[in-house]
């Protein structure tokens, strides 16, 4: 009897796993027995089947079900992936950047860390770990985010999202890594050893980058529907492939963030130095937010300065780049303002146009500020001309005005009659 259990078993087994079956075995085993013996072995193998069958398939059943509990943990649970996004599980991004090693860090900033990783198949990519916590429900508004900046990031100066990955914890990006870093990193976070590798941008490269990133958040503000709105244009957001060609990287994020808002944030996002004025006293942003904060960074790029910077103090009052930029050209400095790091090396005549397009892009006023391909138009060499004629005299005019209403008049008591003489002062 304890063969022919055995021998079930092994039937069972096989069945189940669609390979050779052994029944044959069974059948030459059992033909050497007496007719008596056959019976008794047919009577008992009848009730081991009888209770080996329910008792192996409640067996596999049990194993069925502790597999898919272990593969099928809410942590894991597949959301349906669209337009043909790639969806990373939370181990395989582990395994990549290590369990999110501090040695693989980056970058960090208001979303969250950057980790360098490596996929299975070689590849190399940046995982951004978005650092705060989903609220109930927010899974769908998640994915579409996620599908409409994938959708966005077709263009060549915006960089590509290559997946994601969402669990109840944990919601992860990930993008190709960009071998040579952010602009800010090429401007300023180059140490002296990393000097006699990677070279300083020469004034050509922050040209294309200008002209690369002015053409993404064009695309942002008016191709993309929705409207796709930065909110954190900077210099630490403009990446820089192997041909050092601008890619916008970020974007969307704030939106991502901030699922739940409607016209007015519930926190502002942004950089101190780059954000807009309106932005920030009001909390609603528009493209004309990202349009200052694009100007800032074109003065970055000039200067090769941080556009919040208190080591500023030890020499100036004006900590904020914007700020300190206006003084120098009311002073006639120009040729101070230019990045030392490019020892001469520039063109004049692309400084001046920088700089002429940084300071309509950071006007005071949101309306008076072009949009993004208006920018793109001036950079490429038109209209920035007859855009610098119209604001210029809008300034003298804005002049005249704050003059003319900085003095008062008002009457001595004692003259029934005053005279010119008589009108006069200050207010």
């Amino acid at each position: 009897m304890a063969e022919v259990v055995v021998k079930l078993d092994s039937i069972l087994l096989q069945e189940r796993n669609s390979t050779v079956s052994v029944g044959d075995e069974v059948y030459t085993t059992c033909t050497g027995w007496s007719a008596t013996s056959a019976i008794a072995g047919g009577v008992a193998g009848g009730a081991a089947l009888l209770f080996a069958v329910p008792t192996s398939a409640l067996a596999l059943w049990c194993r069925k079900k502790a597999q898919d509990d272990f593969y099928d943990i809410p942590a894991e649970q597949d959301l349906p992936v669209h337009l043909g996004q790639l969806r990373f599980s939370l181990s395989e991004l582990q395994v990549a950047t290590d369990n999110f090693s501090k040695t693989h860090i980056l970058g960090r900033g208001g979303f969250g860390k950057v980790y360098k990783g490596r996929l299975a198949d070689g590849r190399l990519v940046a995982v951004k770990r978005l650092k705060e916590e989903r609220s109930q429900g927010g899974e769908l508004q998640f994915q579409t985010e996620v599908e409409m900046i994938s959708v966005a990031a077709e263009h060549r100066n915006l960089l590509k999202l290559l997946g994601f990955c969402m669990t109840q914890t944990e919601r992860l990006l990930v993008y190709p890594y960009m071998i040579n870093g952010s602009v800010a990193s090429c401007l300023r976070g180059i140490t002296a050893e990393r000097r006699e590798t990677q070279a300083v941008l020469n004034w050509e490269t922050r040209e294309r980058v200008a002209l690369g990133s002015a053409r993404g958040l064009a695309y942002l503000h008016e191709h993309c529907n929705p409207k796709i709105i930065h909110r954190d244009v900077k210099a630490a957001n403009i990446l820089l492939d192997e041909k050092f060609e601008a890619v916008v990287g970020d974007f969307g994020l704030a939106k991502l963030m901030d699922y739940k808002d409607t016209l007015v944030t519930t926190a502002v996002r942004g950089t101190i130095g780059h954000i807009a004025p309106e932005y920030l006293s009001t909390g609603k942003c528009s493209d004309k937010t990202d349009v200052f904060g694009y100007g800032v960074m074109l003065l970055e790029l000039i200067t090769g300065q941080r556009a919040f910077d208190l080591a500023r103090l030890a020499y100036d009052d004006d900590v904020m780049l914007l700020d300190w930029v206006k003084g120098l050209l009311e002073a006639q400095k120009l040729e101070t303002l230019v990045d030392a790091d490019l020892e001469g090396n520039y063109v004049s005549d692309g400084v001046e146009k920088l700089m002429k397009i940084a300071l309509l892009c950071t006007q005071g006023r949101p309306l008076e500020r072009p949009n993004m391909s208006e920018v793109v138009k001036m950079l490429e060499g038109d209209g920035l001309t007859e855009r610098w004629e119209q604001w210029q005299n809008h300034e003298i005019l804005q002049q005249e005005i704050s003059h003319e209403h900085s003095f008062t008049y008002y009457i001595d008591p004692n003259s029934p009659n005053p005279s010119n003489e008589q009108l006069s002062g200050p207010r």
